[in-house]
């Protein structure tokens, strides 16, 4: 190390190595902590959004969820910080970009992201106090892990029940049949090691974990000589090391952490697992089987076998021409391909997954034969050249992209790098990937490479498990069951004593929620710290053409969009429009088929996708306005292909090939239907807000619960053939009618490349109409909804809304800031900690002109929705101080302020201008914020929030349609 370079490290930290990587516009800086062992790998970048993660390894060797449990509790409270809820508090008083909380399957960590230097370092501290001197309470870990309590805590009489907030989170999660099927071909890939548990806990396992467990697990893991941190943006290394030396590491001396994850035994056999999943009682089993196989495939952090796993991955079930997907598509064994398929590469061995969904358990060999046979045929045939590269470029692509739109960039290069690191690779290799591409590419010129891969890695490989996962609508049944005798003999067993001590310690838990911290010991920003003015990025327009341009910093990619207003539809054809998006770029063009297509695409493009958006107007959400948007991006040399590519499809997009779309209805169907329990609370929300506008109606229509019911009808009735010839000449039509409609254009790229995308364009749709087509309209819209929505789920969403205002209202920021007012003050408490949900809170949806309540991942229905209007008293009759509302204001400030890709803000700012969304017009905005006071909270609420305003819409299980009924609500069979 050279002297200048010994003189900018912190005395406390030995450098390792420093290496440019060009291609990402970062260098990475990799360090050592001399006293401890801990690691940081600083990403140094000119990028002021400043990323912060630390990392524990952790490989729980049970299903106890105990990893999980201690990520929750460890936010609750830590030796600097001995308030309850420093987490939540944190969010409220930050302007932070993004916060939260990760357990993976052999790590834990703790990251955020901030834009501001002074929240920066007010998050750092409370973080490292929380992971390396965290508090630990009993009572934290009853709430967020498990605890027993009576059904009525007070009263010894009635039934115990399990409750907590992961031990909900876990039943939701585990509700899904992807997350089972991931799980249990998990644990049969690997019968000896960590993967074989699951990491985020399994209900019926979550509940044998003592606190005395938890504890010696935090001991053991949570220490800086099992520690990566990791750091991202324009802050120097030597000020994070000055800071983690001083709030943490200097404390602590090396400890030899003896956590090995070791390869896992190879199976010298393939094994043939059958399980069953529940779905509601009574519910048809008809092809609803999963049937996956999956291999061990090796390291995750050796380069070369990594990249060998996605060449073999890519080339077998990248897109539909792959020879494999498209089998998989097309069998009459299944309905569509399962969502498992590809490889997974974050544990330290890899895993390569194919199979289908929507099938028969009899149909096992059936798949396995189509499989085996697919790989002979391919290792046989061999792959053609051109298609190897478009692999490559796709990857190459992806490498030099900056994301960032909804989660910071900084982050996602540092999950890219945390599991070489984990596992003893070297993130630099993982991360700069142009060198050992040219290097894949002279190896693809081998004509035998590829195919001796598939033949290694697959044929030859019987380290392999297929999992048949068959419905099972007793299997709920008999689980609960077992559950509630076993509570029974439980309460059987209890002396008085013991009884009392559970009441006690609900009394206890309860007073702890209910208690006001001294919050003051938290640091925070406050309105001073507030930008007056966000960056909004300016685009031109050309003089004689409807496009307009964006020079932003994109990292060698163009980005190119075609928009055209809707032209007026009927009901029926506006049901169309989510199925007409997702075909059109995936169907057949001119004399290409949609095989030879997706050819093109992968060869030229990063991908094209079409898209619906509408918004109501900013002063009437009752005024809707709608276009279609078909987009591209491309690396910036391919940037004429990629503009006559989304010609083609405008032009040529073919809707006759009946079998391709019958297809991908099918898989369409399938992706919704498994939606339901990762998104229950926004289906519910959109279910409760459907009456107050067009947009919300057709939301809930198209995207949103009926969306996806009418989906399974359509899905159903194209076994017709009648049918499916009828919607393929309806969707013909529905394009037809779009290219009638008036066209405008956005490019955004490095000015270097503008000008000739711009030529391109211009030259390309010199045709464009330049008089609008027939205009789309929609009738306003008013009405109530009282809703439950039954299907196979273990938890419950709840959704209370009523109709409120437009974005440019006087009141619109006002009930903005009531939601995140709302939430911290009562919600919060009363629906996550005390009711047990895994989230809860409240938000105004100004597009649509509704405000909405919502619970996620929630034990409960009817106290939840009590608590949506006791949240709403205590509002009014309570006095509230100024710092309550300057943290919910600050929570609307950091939400409008959330960084984007230098693509994303270009398109941010051209699609905020097509529906009025002007600059001016989001300052006032903000100034409206910025300016809101308790007053104008309770005035809005009272004026807005009414009683008989209401409309409640739930998703909820078949077992709770007694308890629906009893709250009023109408039933609806998903």
């Amino acid at each position: 190390m050279t002297e200048k370079n010994a003189l900018n490290v912190h005395p406390a930290f030995e450098k390792v190595r420093s290496h440019p990587i060009a291609a990402l516009n970062l260098t990475m800086e990799e360090y050592v902590h001399r006293k401890t062992g801990a690691r940081h790998l600083h990403m140094a970048a000119d990028n002021d959004e400043n990323v912060f993660f630390v990392a524990l390894r952790t490989f729980p060797m049970d299903s106890t969820g105990v990893a999980h449990i201690l990520e929750h509790t460890a936010l609750c409270g830590s030796e600097r910080y001995p308030v309850r809820d420093p987490f939540f508090m944190m969010i409220r008083r930050s302007l932070n970009t993004f916060m939260n909380a990760f357990t993976s399957s052999d790590w834990t960590a703790y990251p955020f992201a901030s834009k501001n230097r002074k929240d920066f370092d007010n998050l750092l501290s409370v973080y490292l106090d929380s992971v390396f001197f965290s508090k630990l309470d009993p009572l934290d870990f009853a709430q967020e892990g498990h605890r027993l309590e009576f059904e009525t805590p007070d009263d010894p009489a009635t039934p115990l029940v399990y409750r907590g907030v992961v031990y909900n989170e876990m039943k939701g999660a585990m509700s899904a049949a992807t997350s089972q099927l991931w799980q249990n071909l998990s644990s049969h890939l690997f019968p000896t090691t960590t993967y074989h548990y699951n990491s985020g806990g399994e209900p019926d396992h979550i509940v044998d974990l003592g606190y005395d467990d938890l504890v010696s697990f935090y001991r053991h893991h949570y220490h800086p000589s099992n520690a990566i941190f990791c750091t991202y943006g324009d802050i120097p290394a030597r000020e994070h090391h000055q800071r983690f030396d001083e709030l943490a590491l200097s404390r602590f001396d090396a400890l030899e952490v003896d956590l090995p994850v070791k390869d896992e035994k190879r199976l010298f056999s393939p094994v043939r697992v059958e399980q069953g999943y529940a779905v509601s009682a009574g519910e048809p089993t008809e092809k609803k089987t999963h049937i996956v196989m999956g291999w061990l495939l090796g390291h995750s952090f050796d380069l070369q076998q990594n990249l060998e796993g996605q060449l073999v991955a890519s080339v077998l079930l990248e897109n539909s021409a792959s020879p494999l997907m498209r089998a998989l598509e097309t069998t009459d064994i299944a309905s569509a391909p399962s969502p498992m398929c590809g490889l997974e590469d974050s544990n330290r061995e890899m895993t390569f997954v194919c199979g289908v969904e929507g099938t028969e358990p009899e149909r096992r060999g059936d798949l396995e034969a189509l499989i085996e046979g697919v790989l002979q045929q391919v290792v046989e045939e061999g792959i053609p050249q051109d298609r190897l590269e478009a692999i490559l470029h796709q990857l190459e692509l992806h490498q030099r992209e900056i994301a960032g739109d909804s989660f910071p960039y900084g982050l996602q290069l540092i999950m890219t790098a945390i599991s070489p690191m984990v596992h003893g690779g070297d993130p630099v290799e993982l991360l700069d990937l142009e060198p050992v591409l040219e290097i894949m590419r002279e190896k693809i010129r081998d004509p035998d490479y590829v195919p001796g891969l598939i033949r290694r890695l697959l044929i030859e490989n019987p380290h392999r498990v297929t999992l048949t996962l068959r419905p099972d609508d007793q299997l709920e049944n008999r689980r609960q069951e077992a559950i509630r005798e076993a509570l029974a003999r439980r309460k059987a067993e209890l002396s008085d004593g013991e009884a009392q001590q559970i009441v006690k310690r609900a009394q206890a838990l309860e007073a702890r929620q209910l208690q006001k911290d001294d919050d003051s010991i938290l640091p925070k920003v406050d309105l001073s710290d507030v930008p007056l003015k966000i960056h909004v990025p300016e685009g031109r327009t050309l003089d004689s053409f409807p496009a307009t341009l964006y020079n932003q910093g994109t990292n060698g990619l163009v980005y190119e969009q075609t928009v055209l207003s809707l032209p007026s539809m009927t009901e029926d054809e506006l049901l169309l429009l989510p199925l007409y998006t997702t075909l059109l770029t995936e169907v057949g063009c001119g004399e290409l088929d949609y095989l030879q297509m997706q050819d093109r695409i992968s060869a030229c493009s990063g991908g094209i996708g079409a898209s619906i958006s509408a918004r109501g107007a900013v002063d009437d959400v009752q005024s809707l306005d709608g276009y279609l948007i078909l987009s591209g991006k491309a690396l910036a040399r391919n940037r004429a292909a990629l503009s006559q590519l989304l010609r083609d499809v405008f032009d040529h997009a073919r809707f006759d090939e009946t079998s391709r779309i019958r297809e991908l209805v099918a898989q369409v169907r399938s992706r919704r239907e498994q939606s339901v329990t990762g998104s229950g609370h926004g289906l519910a929300m959109g279910a409760a807000s459907q009456g107050h506008s067009p947009g919300g109606w057709l939301s809930f229509r198209l995207a949103g619960l009926a969306g996806i019911r009418g989906t399974k009808a359509l899905d159903d009735s194209l076994e017709d053939p009648a049918s499916l010839d009828r919607l393929c000449e309806n969707l013909a039509s529905l394009h037809r009618r779009f290219r009638d409609q008036k066209r405008q254009f956005l490019l955004v790229a490095e000015e270097e490349h503008l000008e000739a995308m711009a030529q391109s364009v211009q030259s390309l749709w010199s045709d464009a109409p330049g008089a609008a087509g027939d205009q789309w309209r929609v009738e306003p819209v008013s009405y109530d909804t009282r809703e439950a929505w039954l299907t196979s789920t273990q938890v419950n969403f709840c959704a209370r809304a009523y109709p409120t205002v437009a974005p440019d209202h006087p009141d619109a920021a006002a009930l903005t800031v009531l939601g995140g007012f709302l939430r911290n003050g009562f919600l919060h408490r009363a629906i996550r900690e005390k009711g047990g949900a895994y989230g809860g809170g409240a938000s105004q949806d100004s597009v649509n002109g509704s405000f909405r309540f919502f619970s996620y991942r929630d034990p409960r229905l009817a106290e939840t929705l009590k608590d949506f209007d006791a949240s709403l008293a205590w509002l009014k009759d309570n006095d509230h101080g100024q710092q309550e509302l300057e943290e919910a204001v600050l929570g609307v400030i950091s939400q409008l302020d959330k960084p984007r890709s230098p693509a994303g803000e270009a398109r941010h700012a051209f699609h905020s201008r097509l529906f009025g969304r002007t600059p001016e017009q989001q300052a006032r905005f903000r100034e409206r914020v910025l300016g809101v006071t308790v007053e104008d909270l309770k005035r809005v609420a009272d004026n807005w929030l009414r009683p008989e305003r209401a409309s409640t819409a739930v998703v909820t299980s078949h077992e709770n349609r007694a308890d629906a009924e009893q709250l009023g609500l109408e039933i609806r069979e998903l």
